[in-house]
């Protein structure tokens, strides 16, 4: 029986005729999208689904596709997918990461060139007449620093390119090995020497709790007189107020932004202001970006359906039904042991090494070691998958090794995940214990019992009285309620570490009041995904 597609939006005929040349049958209705109504009526007749931006697959439509395999998306963004209720139906999730990475970095550039330039506010005037050749005197981009904070896929390729106009180029990015820097051409930096030294700031980061305002008011005060800033990326890494007052006061020369904190963007405090270039989120629009996101997405649907090829999954592990089972709990534990790795590291990670001991020995190391990578990524970047994680790993010159032994210790099986960067190794293992539920069994070499939770402290301190007081009353004070807590030493008077399970998410000023008494090496709120 051939397999069926609906294709619910505007996706080039070229796509459309890749799903026809490989055999299976496909309905182009690229208005569909939009009646929710009509969608959720028609959804159960089709294997799967190739979408952009209009259609909203939400709980209610996924209710009805009794027979859909794939969803795939044309692009990099899911929001407008119920990627839980999907995952729950049975649903794979896919989308097309890498179309439109070039596209994006173009743009990057031109807004640099435009800001540099003042040619838009150039144009304008020319248009209207005036000829204020006088009013334009513009800045060479050739021999300028430029900082890019971000030097991933899309960054990487802006690093390229200004390499190529002869700027000097800095990048700040903590998962950028100084092997690859050196490859690329780049000088790695911290980001106080970022903003100290740069003439163009580009960004390239997602947003996440670590990079969100990234530009906050205090680092763009700490940049040089002048500085022209570049935003193509997300929305909210930047201060805007409070570059709307560097760039009225002169300090910031310059912005070019693509993307703003609030969407569709009908005021903010950039508009109006000379020498500020803005576009409507126009990053990846492009018709060559459109069609290569189209062709791959028609390309891995078809994959899938007709061979069971998984490609850009943000949902499912590539494992088979039978080793899910098996696997399930223990693909959950890799995922948490690479988040609290993650979410610890704030250097660059030069190696990710892993040991399986015992029966997880036995199992799909490939999908496990994924899914400790994806873990690991996701704290930076959290559209990351099982997929894309060991390329991008890859990319960013992290060596990853693995080693399986035979049952060592008192557990059937456990994971051990070390990270190793140019100033520590840390390390962290954990087992699944009989209940299905995934522990934390050792951190720092320390022996400790941990259940995961949403939201959790960790600390490290000297075994000394009083600790867990402190903890206590200053989580009391600060109305954070504690449902559990674990603790570990290595030894009397040693070092000591403790795990404690709250309620909600831990406000900053919380931790630096933990640090403010001084009792405590190291004070971080972490979060997992327990669901």
């Amino acid at each position: 029986m051939a397999r069926k597609v609906l294709v619910s939006d505007k996706l080039s005929e070229t796509a459309v005729q890749i799903f026809r040349d490989r055999g299976i049958d496909v309905d182009f209705m690229p208005d569909l999208g939009k009646d929710k109504d009509k969608l959720r009526e028609v959804i159960g007749q089709y294997d799967g689904l190739a979408i952009r931006s209009a259609t909203k697959v939400t709980d209610k439509i996924l209710e009805a596709a009794d027979n859909l395999k794939v969803i795939g998306r044309a692009g990099i963004g899911t929001d407008n997918i119920d990627k839980d209720a999907a995952s729950k139906k049975g649903v794979i999730v896919m989308n097309t990461p890498f179309g439109n990475m070039i596209t994006t970095a173009e743009h990057a550039i031109a807004m640099m060139f435009a800001v540099a330039r003042q040619i838009p506010e150039a144009s304008a005037s020319t248009q209207a007449g005036k000829w204020e050749k006088s009013k334009f005197m513009g800045v060479e981009l050739t021999g300028k620093t430029l900082g890019v904070i971000g030097a991933g896929n899309i960054g990487g390729i802006v690093c390229d390119r200004a390499r190529g106009l002869k700027m000097k180029v800095v990048a700040y990015d903590p998962f950028l090995g100084q092997e690859k820097a050196d490859k690329m051409g780049i000088e790695k930096v911290e980001l106080d020497e970022l903003l100290k030294r740069a003439d163009f700031i580009t960004l390239h980061v997602p947003l996440t709790d670590q990079t969100r305002n990234i530009l906050s008011r205090e680092n763009l005060e700490k940049t040089k007189k002048g500085v022209r800033v570049i935003n193509c990326a997300r929305g909210g890494l930047v201060d805007e107020q409070a570059l709307a007052d560097l760039l009225t006061s002169g300090h910031v020369a310059g912005a070019g932004f693509d993307v703003f904190a609030v969407e569709p963007a009908t005021e903010n405090p950039l508009f109006g202001l000379p020498n500020v270039v803005c576009t409507p989120h126009l990053g990846a629009a492009t018709t060559e970006a459109q069609e290569n996101v189209a062709l791959q997405v028609a390309e891995q649907m078809s994959d899938y359906l007709l061979t069971g090829a998984v490609s850009n999954a943000l949902n499912m592990p590539s494992v088979t039904a039978e080793e899910a089972k098996v696997m399930g709990p223990w693909i959950k534990l890799s995922d948490h042991l690479g988040n609290f790795i993650g979410q610890m590291t704030d250097e660059p990670i030069k190696a990710i090494n892993i040991l399986y001991d015992g029966v997880v020995s036995n199992m799909n190391l490939e999908a496990l070691t994924c899914s400790a990578i994806a873990g690991i990524m996701k704290s930076v970047n959290p559209e990351v998958n099982m997929v894309s994680a060991p390329v991008v790993a890859k990319e960013r010159g992290v060596k990853i090794s693995t080693t399986k032994q035979d049952k060592s210790g008192a557990f059937e099986g456990y994971i051990k995940l070390t990270v190793v960067t140019d100033k520590r190794e840390r390390s962290i293992g954990g087992t699944v214990f009989s209940d299905g539920k995934p522990r934390f069994i050792q951190i720092k070499g320390i022996n400790i019992d941990a259940e995961i939770g949403r939201h959790m402290l960790y600390t490290t301190n000297n075994d000394e009285p009083g600790i867990i007081g402190t903890l206590g009353q200053t989580m009391g004070e600060n109305g954070v309620n504690i449902a559990n807590f674990t603790l570990g030493r290595s030894n009397a008077g040693g070092e000591a570490i403790a795990l404690l399970y709250v309620d909600a998410p831990i406000e900053t000023a919380v931790i630096k009041k933990l640090e403010a008494t001084g009792k405590f090496q190291q004070v971080r709120a972490l979060q997992f995904d327990v669901a």
